[in-house]
């Protein structure tokens, strides 16, 4: 699919984002509140649809449809909730072992000379380095309990470096957008999803999404480099990115030489060995350090039983809001406008149902993920929809919410160019995403 129809299909999204978030304000708008305004906005859009097919074309079934979704929505919320527990519990226990066996040191230590030319401004062995280095391994590993509050810790000492108290400076904006970007090994929550909603092949979206968040982060740290000259070329940069995209580059090559049978065959195995490997690698990390990893997998599932109780009440919200949005037809009168838009330009529109998750994506994560599992229950969770919302999901991070709380933590009230940055690497995220589904799927 040729990428400026996608920039075209979406370019109303940054525009919007960016005079949403100008210097006018303060602070980015906190996430609760802009999921709160969406939410109220599904359900007063969906009403005036309504009425408007009640009065003018005398349709007696949209209310009582309206209605019939949100008990079936809140059902369903309720169902996948308590279907993720076993799972859950499963994998954050694995990743407890990761976490105490030395994983994250490991893959900090292996990031260090990377890291240090990214952020120029900070001196030679200064601790936040470490903290920077702690954060950005945990997201890699997908340790988000683990990741949140060495960020929060990282940005602390980002301030201390920092001339101006209100002011967003480069190193900070780095960190911010190398979150943002979503670099993520494994996708656990996903495939997760995936399982819960019946997924043949829960995996099958594992090498897809790794390609897609190498992308949004490749296009990040260019991104912010150019606005704040930093100099990429040179052994070490180019060495690591140049490999990383050789890398990648050879990954699509060769799949791009199968056809859709065999790369799903593949693509599946090479994840289910990965994700195998990776399991055995932390247990055996956590023998070497001598962890007892029966007990270290036990505090993790603990946690996993936890989270999944803790989002029940939310994932029944943005469920509901979206199935009564949908049931008023709101839904589909956004999308066929995007689809005879795309059409319109000569582009193909499979895509367009996904794209309500890669819209909310930077808004909210409950709410990208309530988008996501609403396109695999709507177009199944094996269709081409369903497979290109869990890419959207995982090619990028939420990006109001990381500024939000970051910056919000030590009063940064001009974030500068992060915005700007962070939308730009989501956008190469969802360009990625797609070409990508359309090359695996």
């Amino acid at each position: 699919m040729n990428t400026h129809h996608l920039i075209s299909s979406n370019i109303f999204y940054i525009i919007a984002c960016k005079t949403f978030l100008s210097r006018s304000f303060a602070l980015p708008l906190h996430p609760v509140m802009v999921l709160n305004y969406i939410w109220i906005a599904f359900f007063l859009i969906a009403f005036v649809i309504a009425v408007v097919k009640l009065v003018f074309w005398g349709d007696m079934t949209v209310f009582p449809a309206m209605m019939d979704s949100t008990f079936a929505s809140s059902k369903t919320a309720f169902e996948i909730s308590l279907g993720l527990t076993g799972v859950l519990s499963l994998w954050l226990g694995v990743m407890k072992i990761g976490e105490r066996g030395g994983m994250v040191n490991a893959l900090a230590r292996l990031l260090s000379p990377v890291f240090s030319r990214l952020f120029p401004d900070i001196p030679k062995g200064h601790p936040v380095t470490g903290s920077i280095f702690m954060n950005i391994a945990a997201n890699m590993l997908g340790l988000d309990n683990a990741a949140t509050p060495l960020g929060l810790k990282a940005m602390e000492q980002l301030q201390e470096l920092n001339p101006k108290k209100d002011t967003a400076s480069n190193p900070m904006i780095m960190f911010l957008v190398l979150n943002t970007s979503g670099l993520t090994l494994i996708p656990v929550s996903i495939m997760v999803y995936r399982a819960q909603m019946g997924a043949a092949q829960p995996t099958d979206v594992f090498v897809p999404i790794l390609l897609a968040t190498f992308f949004s982060t490749l296009a990040g740290i260019i991104v912010t480099s150019l606005y704040q000259r930093i100099n990429l070329i040179n052994r070490t940069m180019l060495t690591a990115l140049g490999g990383l995209s050789l890398l990648v580059a050879a990954i699509i090559w060769g799949f791009s030489q199968m056809d859709k049978d065999q790369m799903n065959m593949v693509s599946t195995s090479v994840a289910n060995i990965l994700l195998m490997c990776i399991i055995v690698g932390f247990i055996l990390a956590g023998m070497r350090k001598r962890v007892n990893v029966y007990d270290a997998f036990i505090e993790g599932a603990k946690d996993g039983f936890q989270t999944a109780v803790r989002i029940i009440p939310y994932l029944v919200a943005i469920l509901v809001g979206i199935g009564v949005f949908r049931a008023s037809g709101a839904m589909d009168l956004l999308t066929d406008g995007i689809r005879q838009a795309v059409e319109a330009c000569g582009g193909n529109s499979d895509f367009v149902g996904a794209l309500p998750t890669a819209m909310m994506k930077p808004l909210s994560g409950s709410g990208a993920r309530g988008m996501m599992v609403d396109a695999m229950t709507t177009y199944g969770a094996d269709s081409f929809v369903g497979r290109l919302s869990c890419i959207f999901q995982g090619s990028t991070d939420t990006t109001f919410y990381v500024l939000a709380v970051y910056f919000g933590s030590v009063g940064i009230r001009y974030t500068r160019h992060a915005v700007a940055c962070g939308l730009l690497a989501d956008l190469a995220g969802v360009a990625a995403a797609i070409a990508i589904a359309y090359l695996f799927f």
